[in-house]
This record gives C-alpha cells, sequence and structure tokens, in this order.
C-alpha cells in the first residue's frame, strides 16, 4: 500500500506541535504535574489551618496565669526567637497535637505583638 505525500510532513507537523503545544502549556499556560498539584493544596490547606488557630492561640495567652511573664520574654527577645517563646508557652499547640506549630506562634505573634 503506498501511503501520501503528504502524511509524512503531516505526521511530523503533528509531533512538532504537541511538543510546542506541551511546553507552552506548562511553561505560560498554568498547567501543573498531579504532584505539585497536591503541594500546592497541601500548601494552602495548611495556611487556611494556621488562620484558623490563630484566635485560639490569642485566647490562649489571654487566659494562661503566666502570661505577663511570656509576654515580657516576648518582648526582650530578638525577633528570631519570638517563635520559639510562644511555642515554649504551649500558645502554638493546636488542640490534639503533640508538638507546637511554628508556623502557629508566627502567626500568632502577629497579633500578639503590638504594632509599631
Amino acid at each position: 500500500m503506498a501511503l501520501p505525500e503528504w502524511l509524512k510532513p503531516g505526521v511530523l507537523g503533528f509531533g512538532v506541535g504537541a511538543i510546542a503545544v506541551t511546553i507552552v502549556g506548562f511553561s505560560w499556560g498554568g498547567w501543573v504535574t498531579g504532584s505539585k498539584a497536591d503541594k500546592l493544596a497541601s500548601d494552602r490547606a495548611e495556611v487556611e489551618v494556621v488562620k484558623a488557630f490563630v484566635p485560639v492561640c490569642v485566647a490562649r495567652s489571654i487566659s494562661d496565669p503566666n502570661a505577663a511573664k511570656t509576654l515580657a520574654d516576648l518582648e526582650n527577645a530578638q525577633s528570631y526567637q519570638r517563635d520559639d517563646v510562644i511555642m515554649d508557652s504551649g500558645w502554638a499547640t493546636m488542640p490534639g497535637a503533640r508538638s507546637p506549630s511554628r508556623p502557629l506562634a508566627l502567626a500568632c505573634i502577629e497579633e500578639i505583638m503590638p504594632k509599631t
């Protein structure tokens, strides 16, 4: 069986076009792989969970009998040590968690510390 003359350039054009569309789609079109989509969703979920638990952290800071000492330690601490102060106080431990959350501690500091 003889193949038509236009078949070879047509198949070649189809292949080059498919590669070009794929490159453009992943580079500028916003396409992502499944694993990247899962990572983005996980990161966004973590941010939203932290936002949801900031009021819990603030409430713990208000009801803590050692709040005055912790807040004084927070004021005296260097900026890179403040999250450790909040984590050591227990305010940044999410309900049901065994260990404190650093992202929650950082978000809680933003709410507790006076803006300067």
